[in-house]
């Protein structure tokens, strides 16, 4: 089902890819075809080591969270965030449009687009995303609700398999529910790498730029704000 979703993804965000980048309409049968021929390999590999990366960073992301400022902390939520931004780096998953419109391997076109997102300054953009976190909780949503469905109806006509019917259709819910969103997801991932690709495009607007702005204007804000609150106590 995961490499079923990325497939999805890998075949959605080619043609959403076509439609920002020069406004062309391809069709899906066409782009699902070229999918399966030229990148299911890379579309297998990404769905191997692409989720153990998300982990990783994601934990990172959590270790700083915890640190804060505190001393002790602070060399290992260095160290894991070095690691994470290394990692992110070469297995990602807006490297699956590359995938998809140029036939790439899935680690070099993750390498390129991330280097194509940190030449624009697009990393604070990326790492504010929550497109993944709502699909993830969709899924979550949706396998919750089958699980509650598929568990009841276990419970009045086989009590006995209850649990696992409950775990499966858990389970059915959840990918379906992915594989599903993959769309949304697709055509925000391609959108970000046809902006980066040609931010002067006639085909973009100034909403990627204006979030940056507001980004970094929260982040000096914060900032300034954590430095009086230092000096107020240095003071007390």
């Amino acid at each position: 089902m995961q490499i079923v979703k990325n497939m999805m993804l890998v075949t959605v965000s080619h043609i959403k890819y076509m439609q920002f980048a020069s406004g062309t309409q391809v069709d899906f049968k066409t782009a699902a075809r070229n999918s399966a021929k030229y990148s299911m390999g890379s579309i297998c590999m990404g769905s191997i080591f692409i989720p153990v990366l998300g982990v990783i960073r994601g934990s990172a992301r959590g270790v700083n969270l915890v640190s804060g400022d505190a001393d002790e902390f602070m060399c290992s939520a260095n160290c894991c965030s070095g690691v994470a931004l290394k990692l992110v780096a070469y297995g990602n998953r807006w490297g699956f449009v590359q995938v998809g419109v140029y036939s790439k391997g899935i680690v070099r076109a993750s390498t390129d687009t991330w280097e194509m997102f940190r030449r624009l300054g697009m990393e604070k953009l990326i790492n504010s995303d929550l497109t993944s976190s709502f699909c993830f909780l969709s899924g979550v949503a949706a396998g919750s609700i089958c699980a509650l469905v598929g568990g009841s109806w276990a419970l009045l006509i086989h009590k006995t398999y209850a649990t696992e019917v409950s775990l499966y259709t858990f389970l059915i819910g959840y990918f379906m529910s992915r594989v599903a969103m993959a769309w949304v997801q697709a055509s925000i991932a391609a959108y970000y790498v046809a902006y980066a690709e040609n931010p002067q495009s006639q085909q973009f607007d100034s909403t990627i730029p204006d979030y940056i702005r507001e980004i970094e204007r929260s982040q000096v804000q914060n900032s300034q704000e954590l430095v009086r609150t230092a000096h107020v106590e240095s003071m007390l």
